[in-house]
């Protein structure tokens, strides 16, 4: 097989495509053929060895696949050679084949194609539990979502969407602006040209939002939390503007809000069955059009230092995807 490798934590850059054998799956483990894999910004975090999780060296990162089963482990029962999958790896998913355990695997409806499939484990999935298990989201509250041209941003804003909430979409430009109203915003703030607490103030009659998604924290989480609601929700999702804020510890005091921390990837390994849940719900909504996740850029395995270059510098909108064959 063919596969981008990090053998030492470096800039993107630093990566080859080499050719390795073709794994073979224990026996709880199944042996994907990637046909397409979604880029993250973790991703891009885990080669530079600044994620929360530093994996042996080497390592191919890539932590979503979609493909079809190339071979099953011995004890590997509900799952078929040939059958459409997606997956949550970890790691491993940006080559043309990789290992995923079997209940990480997830049969994949015809109705959903396989590049639209690789953006939902991760991304989806994150904003899934953020929203559904996390903030407990209703319909008729107000959802504020940060970055919300991004990948987990606008899976937020469709997922918001599709729960019944009225979505307001902060982003940092007009095009994002555009791209967020496509994808069910009923607002939009570009905080680069636009004041968010006074905005926000305007769009919610005073009161502020209910919740706040917040992937990038940074400059903007002081302002997003001073403008929440009172028993408002702020989702602590990521830090993709640079950053980890420091709020001072009196404004959930005086806003009555909770600070609600959102870690997917330990939630999947707790509990695999509310994860499947979220996810099973997720491809039905696809599936029924009710939402179309924006693969806005498709990459060969060889360009995939680019794929994550362009996460790291914020040019992407809805997700990329690497396409091995």
């Amino acid at each position: 097989m063919r596969a981008l490798t990090c053998e030492a934590f470096d800039v993107p850059e630093a990566l080859r495509v080499q050719d390795t054998p073709d794994p073979v799956p224990g026996p709880a483990e199944v042996l994907i053929a990637v046909r397409a894999a979604g880029v993250n910004y973790p991703d891009a975090l885990m080669v530079m060895g600044q994620y929360q999780v530093r994996p042996p060296l080497p390592f191919t990162p890539g932590a979503e696949a979609a493909g079809t089963i190339a071979a099953l482990g011995s004890a590997v029962t509900t799952l078929h050679v040939g059958q459409r999958v997606m997956a949550f790896t970890g790691t491993g998913a940006f080559a043309t084949h990789v290992l995923a355990p079997a209940a990480a695997v997830m049969p994949l409806p015809d109705a959903i194609d396989f590049e639209a499939a690789a953006t939902l484990p991760l991304a989806f999935g994150t904003s899934m539990h953020a929203l559904v298990d996390r903030a407990r989201v209703q319909a008729g509250e107000t959802l504020f979502v940060l970055g919300a041209a991004g990948g987990v941003g606008l899976a937020a804003v469709m997922i918001g969407r599709a729960l019944g909430a009225r979505v307001i979409a902060g982003v940092s430009s007009a095009d994002k602006a555009e791209v967020a109203r496509a994808h069910g915003a009923d607002a939009v703030i570009d905080y680069a040209s636009e004041n968010l607490r006074d905005h926000l103030r305007e769009l919610t009659g005073g009161a502020g939002p209910d919740v706040v998604f917040d992937p990038v924290g940074d400059a903007l989480a002081e302002p997003a939390f001073r403008s929440i609601a009172w028993g408002g929700r702020y989702l602590v999702v990521g830090f993709a503007g640079g950053e980890i804020p420091r709020l001072p510890w009196n404004l959930p005091l005086l806003k009555g809000a909770s600070i609600v921390g959102v870690f997917w990837g330990e939630f999947a390994r707790r509990d695999p069955a509310g994860n499947a849940r979220n996810m099973g719900q997720l491809a039905a909504w696809v599936a029924e059009g009710t939402m179309t996740p924006l693969v806005s850029v498709r990459y060969p395995l060889e360009r995939g230092t680019e794929a994550l270059r362009a996460l790291l510098e914020r040019r992407v909108m809805g997700k990329v995807v690497l396409v091995p064959s």
